[in-house]
């Protein structure tokens, strides 16, 4: 019995996925004349398999830390190193190791570490060193970097696309967006408890795959596994009467938060010292980690539970409060993060999300360039009201500037397409000209004379900018430049410096666009200030700025990002998504090439990670076809 269960609970890890700049940045330390790197970050941050990864195919020795052995001296080092030892011994015995790799050196005894110190001083060895934040360090270990033996890269949390990917390949498919945010919100960076609790989701029937996208969802309670209950530990201890009840009413009112002047200020200031709860500038109180209100409510008494929770119809003017802030911000031409605790806890309950909130999420996310995310809002307006036409507009937008023919044809077919969507589509099927046909046909003279209505709720700003980014600026430049605050001047500043031709301005406009959280927008100035600069030098900036925007856009493929990215890849890459993107198999491409069909394979997969897409469907929108 016990054999069956251990061999279940033995899981392979994921596939890798993503860190390629760290990847890279990692094996440049350890070419020759370099002497290595340490890698710190919090525990589960995926730093052991990070440097794995960097070190697969190379001799390298292998030492680990341990807190059981911390009073050993070299213990560390027993498998490398004879019984009794001095230092200095320790040290040329070890000089003809080329490369060592030494795992959770926070937990090494002092003597391995003066030992590792050593052998970086002589510099005959490269060392990679994994360092876990938290926890006491010893002196020799953390002089490596502040004494500058080595360098030192802070690993930061993977990006929430990256571990779309991951989930992706744990599920055996693309996850909703809106369970994506979830997960990561949750589990803030710690991949083994994503792990755990994707697992836990997973195995208990709690994934489902949606009608209307194909993409797996997950609605409903968080498990308390074994790895969350000791994330909580800490919250979960505190079976004090006061300060229990102090938690267990902040976990019941989530997702709103508590009035600072409901609690015992004495109370909080001793859970705020332990990091339990946060206070915010306006006076309100929550529980500091997300993970804490589900634990919490899950060991609550199942009467206790009824009696506290909250219900959706509770959160209604929280709710009227949250859209109204988007609705706003929008207007403001601001769509940096906001939180909006309210309408993901509605998601995440399951409840329904009414169509007017869901529209405007969706165009808050659309506009930082979001797509996924914003279709997904909009089909939560649409299965709470199926007819709603903002919601419509929403995906069929979504849709078409992700360059998705078939949903957005699916998304227009229940309601009569406006000009904006239809030159939306126009573009989406490559027919860039008819696109801006549409567009100079909106903004004739006669229409132009008759003001500027907003469709469907849409600020008059983004309808002119849409013409800007169709490649018909010429049209509405003036006409932004009218509008009212500093928001259109940015977007008037873009359609100006398009129509001159000025790279270096279309530079500026997408740092300002950035920083205002447009972040399609940016990679879209950007990627039509390459084609602007007369310095190559520029030019490739421009294009490596584009890049790294245009990947957090979530699959976008606008008639300004077209070819942009594919002096990314290799030489040989280039060469094998070209022939993709014309059509050609792989097959045809390994007879054209002399290659076997697993390597032309295996060059579309890095490919495909690099430029963003998922499929060959993806490519002509991605890469400049030459002319026939």
């Amino acid at each position: 019995m016990t054999c069956e269960q251990d061999a279940k609970t033995l899981e392979l890890p994921w596939p890798f996925t993503g860190r390629e700049d760290e990847l890279e940045l990692i094996r440049g330390s350890l070419t020759a004349g370099r002497p290595g790197i340490v890698v710190t970050g919090p525990a589960g941050r995926g730093k052991t398999r990070l440097m794995t990864e960097a070190v697969r195919g190379s001799d390298c020795a292998r030492i680990t830390g341990t807190p059981e052995t911390r009073s050993l001296p070299f213990a560390a080092f027993a498998h490398l190193l004879p019984e009794s030892v001095t230092l200095h011994r320790a040290v040329q015995l070890l000089s003809g190791v080329r490369l060592m790799l030494v795992d959770d050196a926070h937990l090494l005894d002092d003597s391995s570490a003066a030992l590792v110190h050593q052998l970086a001083v002589h510099g005959r060895t490269r060392l990679v060193v994994v360092v876990a934040d938290g926890h006491p360090v010893p002196g020799a270990v953390s002089r490596l970097w502040t004494g500058e033996l080595l360098p030192r890269l802070a690993l930061e949390p993977l990006p929430r696309e990256e571990t779309a990917q991951l989930l992706a390949l744990g599920a055996g498919g693309p996850l909703e967006p809106l369970t994506v945010n979830r997960l990561y919100a949750l589990c803030q960076g710690d991949l083994r408890l994503l792990r755990d609790l994707f697992g836990a989701v997973r195995e208990g029937g709690l994934l489902t795959r949606a009608t209307d996208s194909d993409e797996w969802t997950w609605r409903g309670p968080v498990p308390v596994t074994a790895t969350v209950r000791e994330r909580t530990a800490q919250v979960l201890a505190h079976t004090g009467p006061e300060e229990r009840e102090s938690l267990e009413r902040l976990a019941f009112a989530e997702p709103l938060a508590a009035p600072l002047g409901d609690f015992d200020l004495d109370l909080l200031e001793r859970l705020e010292t332990e990091a339990l709860i946060r206070v915010d500038d306006q006076g309100a109180v929550r529980l500091a980690h997300p993970l804490h209100g589900p634990a919490l409510r899950a060991a609550a008494g199942r009467l206790r539970a009824r009696r506290l929770a909250r219900t959706p119809d509770q959160c209604t003017s929280a709710l009227a409060a949250e859209r109204a802030t988007l609705t706003d911000r929008i207007d403001r031409t601001d769509v940096r993060p906001l939180p909006t605790p309210v309408g993901e806890w509605l998601v995440a309950e399951g409840a329904p999300v009414p169509a007017g909130y869901a529209a405007v999420r969706a165009r808050f996310a659309r506009l930082r360039g979001e797509l996924r995310e914003a279709a997904a809002w909009a089909r939560e307006g649409l299965r709470q009201t199926a007819g709603n036409r903002a919601c419509g507009v929403e995906l069929a937008l979504a849709a078409a500037q992700s360059g998705d023919v078939p949903a957005t044809d699916e998304a227009l077919a229940h309601r009569p397409p406006s000009a904006d969507a239809g030159s939306w589509l126009a573009a989406a099927r490559g027919d860039v000209e008819a696109a801006r046909e549409i567009v100079d046909g909106r903004w004739s003279e006669g229409e132009e004379s008759r003001g500027l209505p907003a469709e469907d709720g849409r600020p008059a700003a983004y309808v002119l900018y849409d013409a800007v980014r169709l490649g018909a600026p010429e049209r509405v430049a003036g006409r932004l430049a009218e509008l009212p605050g500093d928001g259109p001047a940015v977007l008037a500043r873009h359609a100006e410096a398009l129509v001159d031709g000025d790279g270096p301005a279309l530079d500026k406009v997408a740092g300002e666009l950035e920083q205002r959280g447009f972040l399609l927008f940016a990679a879209e100035a950007h990627a039509q200030a390459v084609r602007a600069h007369r310095d190559p030098r520029a030019a490739r900036m421009s294009r490596t700025r584009a890049v790294a925007l245009a990947r957090r856009c979530q699959g976008a493929r606008t008639p300004a990002l077209s070819g942009l990215v594919l002096g990314e890849l290799t030489a040989r890459q280039r060469q094998i998504v070209t022939l993709a993107a014309a059509g050609l198999s792989n097959r045809q491409i390994a007879d054209r090439l002399t290659l076997s069909v697993r390597t032309v394979g295996n060059h579309l997969y890095s490919a495909y990670a690099r430029l963003g897409a998922s499929d060959r469907g993806a490519l002509p929108w991605l890469v400049e076809l030459p002319a026939a």
